[in-house]
């Protein structure tokens, strides 16, 4: 099991994070195609090999990892490696494990927080939310 996630940059950079089964291309293939707008001029992602068509779909910005690179040129995914650290910090800090069958919920929490976080009324926010 993976959680995925991919970065929306459209003026304020939101997240949307989703658990999934597999990392295979067809699998993130159709999570791209429903979760990022076709305003996206660039898509950011490693070289993990179920991103390999995307660039099919989108503009895409490759930053090979495996070869010890974390930065190509203005290309990084340093941001959602930073989201990812602060769900697994929150995890094992705050609910020391979560099960797969409450996972989701963990991850819509931590989506929520980010994407709210210039918001000074996050509470307000939660509850329209509801």
């Amino acid at each position: 099991m993976m959680v995925g996630a991919f970065i929306l940059a459209l003026g304020l950079i939101n997240v949307e994070a989703r658990v999934i089964e597999r990392t295979d291309a067809a699998t993130l293939n159709r999570f791209v195609n429903e979760t990022v707008s076709d305003r996206v001029s660039l898509i950011s992602t490693d070289d993990h090999q179920g991103y390999r068509f995307l660039s099919k779909m989108l503009s895409q910005g490759l930053v090979p990892h495996s070869e010890g690179e974390h930065v190509c040129g203005a290309i990084h995914t340093n941001i959602i490696e930073g989201f990812w650290s602060i769900v697994k910090r929150g995890i094992v800090g705050t609910s020391h494990k979560v099960s797969k069958k409450y996972l989701h919920l963990c991850v819509n929490e931590f989506e929520f927080r980010h994407n709210q976080r210039l918001n000074a009324d996050i509470f307000g926010g939660a509850i329209k939310a509801c």
